[in-house]
């Protein structure tokens, strides 16, 4: 009669017939046909009936049916061997069956009995039993409860549990959570993502809501709202005021007004005043205000959306709004009345009057170039804007000269105007191209502020913050370096302390050298660093946002308008732009087409949780030469644009270009342009 054998391999019970016996180990072939190796010190059971195969059907059925309680109370104390405790339990010499379904039930059970070798087994103390059996129902109960929630997911309703925390599931989950891992088990089972899956069942009201609540989620996790008590006031009584007429220039809708500019005529001289809103005046660093301003480091703009750096009232503190003198950090610029080259420069702290806020939107189709030139338009301050156009066109030529190449034109913007709220609400989308000549006497002033600025902070060797390129890379930091793009030896963002933060902190320094006190920031302190690795953070975080909300409101319009068809230009390879909208998409398989190549698109669906469009070609129109702003926009950065950014954009876009060119044809990165949003 055959011999066969019971045996530990690694954990798991094998049995199989005995070939051969060397002693020390055995040649065993399982019921498979199979053959192992196995050491003696395995070998569990030896039984000449039955078969292998049946004697591990019969023990693990018969396992079943032992109560491990009363096993647990007949147990020995100590350790144990498994043939001793079946010989009590059974009170009889067991059978092989009896034996290995004891040793089963004694191995399955590692809360009761602790395994101290093969074979061998220590009961478990009776606290720590009760503690670990306590463990295993709630496991248990949780297990179930996980369940209920994944049979409602599945059958088209969301538990309340998961409604309430639906966002942080998917973006700061906690993967051990008994929600988590419910989403995660219904999506696998329903063949969807968890997103999907959560907007399909409610969890999530909307697209719309998904893509701001997740925003708001990870960057503004305490709420949008600003603390009663944190505010600063104006407290610059003590400043002289300036003898001029100041007026700003901005969209009607801006709110944070922070700068105004002022003309005088000197004989052969003009003299030109940059009013800066000087916050820095009262915002210490360190101080309250200032802490919320350094958490938020911008004012977040998206279509029909604003969260600002600063409280409401602190900007209403010092916002240049028309009839009020406000306390101001000024540049003055000296320039020769006919050849507008720059004489001498001149910073102040100073309170300036400010008479009117003029508003772009109202003024630029009688503000032309040809109305401008001659100040031939219904102003009041007709003749300093037609000064300010003469000295900006200047300013631009010079660093064209620099740059070697001039600017990009024809840039067009984009604004998103909604009535209603939310995902609800009606969808008009305007355009605007820059480049008029009120855009063009902002930008070019900014720029000089702000080389300006740069430029003295280094002179002085005051730390500040500096942005630059080189070879086509733009990065801020806190070495002044020349800007490639823009076409200056040094550049450091001064002029929107209101709603940047690293303007704030410049303008800290500033003033500092104004008012001939120590800086704030000296020398390599580890505060400014950090500023700049924060600031850039957040502002690419919150650019993206705006982008994501600029395209999905982009096909929300397509699908307001019920639009089937639209036209397209070719970016580069299969990278489209749709025409009239800031929206940009990939159409795989594209033939090769040359850049700026005009298409018409059927469109066959629209994606405003992927943000994604899908079309195909209806047909190719005669080719027409690519615009330079389109080749520029290639590398365009996404920016909280204002006048100014746009034109530093455009020229860091444009030596970005230039230097991919050089060095690695077809590297450009792709990015939408950047809409214009009131500040």
């Amino acid at each position: 009669m055959s011999t066969h054998l019971l045996f530990d391999d690694d954990g798991a019970f094998r049995a199989g017939t005995e070939m051969v016996n060397a002693g020390t180990s055995h040649q065993v072939e399982l019921p498979s046909g199979k053959r192992t190796k196995v050491k003696s010190s395995h070998v569990l059971i030896r039984f000449a009936e039955p078969a292998p195969a049946h004697l591990l059907e019969r023990a693990h059925a018969q396992a079943g049916s032992i109560d491990l309680d009363f096993l647990w109370e007949v147990a020995p104390q100590d350790e144990f061997g498994f043939l001793d405790l079946a010989r009590e339990y059974f009170g009889v010499e067991p059978s092989a069956i009896e034996a290995a379904a004891l040793l089963f039930r004694l191995h399955s059970a590692p809360v009761y009995f602790y395994r101290k070798g093969r074979g061998r087994y220590r009961p478990a103390p009776a606290e720590t039993l009760k503690a670990a059996l306590a463990a295993v129902e709630r496991k248990r109960k949780q297990e179930e409860l996980k369940q209920q929630y994944v049979d409602q997911l599945k059958t088209g309703h969301a538990p309340q549990a998961i409604v309430q925390q639906a966002i942080g599931l998917l973006i700061k989950p906690d993967r051990n959570s008994i929600e988590f891992k419910a989403v995660e088990q219904a999506a696998n089972e329903s063949q969807m993502t968890p997103l999907r899956l959560l907007l399909a069942r409610g969890a999530i009201a909307s697209p719309y809501r998904w893509h701001l609540d997740s925003f708001l989620a990870q960057h503004f996790p305490q709420g949008t709202g600003f603390d009663n008590d944190v505010t600063a006031a104006d407290g610059s009584s003590y400043l002289p005021l300036a003898p001029v007429r100041a007026f700003s220039i901005d969209d009607s809708a801006t709110t944070e007004i922070d700068d105004a500019f002022s003309v005088q005529t000197l004989g052969d001289r003009v003299r030109v005043g940059i009013h800066i809103a000087a916050p820095a005046l009262s915002i210490a660093r360190g101080d309250p205000v200032d802490a919320v301003a350094r958490s938020r480091m911008s004012t977040v703009y998206a279509p029909g959306l604003k969260y600002t750096m600063l409280p409401e009232n602190s900007i209403d503190a010092f916002s240049l709004n028309q009839g009020r003198a406000a306390p101001v950090l000024s540049l003055y610029g000296e320039f020769d009345a006919q050849t507008f080259d720059v004489l001498v420069t001149e910073s102040r702290a100073e309170r300036v009057h400010i008479e009117a806020n003029l508003r772009h939107d109202q003024l630029d189709e009688q503000v032309t170039d040809a109305a401008i030139a001659s100040a031939a338009f219904e102003s009041p301050f007709a003749a300093q804007l037609s000064s300010l156009w003469h000295i900006a066109r200047s300013l631009l030529t010079r660093r064209e000269q620099v740059r070697g190449r001039p600017e990009p034109a024809g840039r067009v913007d984009f604004s998103f105007e909604l009535d209603g709220a939310g995902e609800q609400a009606l969808v008009s989308i305007r355009q605007r191209r820059r480049g008029a000549p009120l855009d063009l006497i902002v930008a070019e002033l900014m720029i000089f502020a702000n080389s300006t600025w740069g430029s003295w902070l280094a002179a002085r060797r005051t730390p500040g913050i500096y942005r630059s390129q080189a070879l086509g890379r733009v990065k801020m930091g806190t070495a002044p370096a020349p800007h490639e793009g823009i076409g200056v030896a040094n550049y450091a963002w001064c002029t929107s302390p209101l709603r940047r933060y690293v303007d704030l902190v410049n303008q800290r320094q500033l003033l500092a050298c104004v008012l001939d006190r120590p800086p704030p920031y000296a020398q390599n302190d580890a505060d400014l660093f950090g500023i700049v690795s924060g600031f850039e953070s957040a502002y690419a975080a919150y650019a993206e946002f705006q982008q994501n909300m600029e395209r999905y409101w982009s096909l929300r319009w397509l699908q307001q308008e019920a639009m089937t068809r639209i036209e397209a230009s070719v970016i580069k390879g299969d990278v489209l732009r749709l025409l009239g909208l800031p929206f940009v998409t990939r159409l795989p398989g594209l033939a090769d087409l040359p850049r700026g190549q005009r298409l018409e698109l059927d469109i066959i669906a629209t994606d405003t949780i992927d943000l994604t469009l899908e079309a195909r070609v209806h047909q190719v129109f005669a080719a027409q030469p690519m615009l330079e702003v389109e080749e520029e926009e290639l590398v365009e950065e996404l920016a909280n644009a204002s006048a100014e950014e746009t034109a530093e954009r455009s020229a860091e876009a444009g030596a970005a270009i230039a230097q991919s060119a050089e060095v690695a044809p077809g590297t450009e990165s792709i990015e939408p342009a950047p809409s214009i949003y009131p500040r």
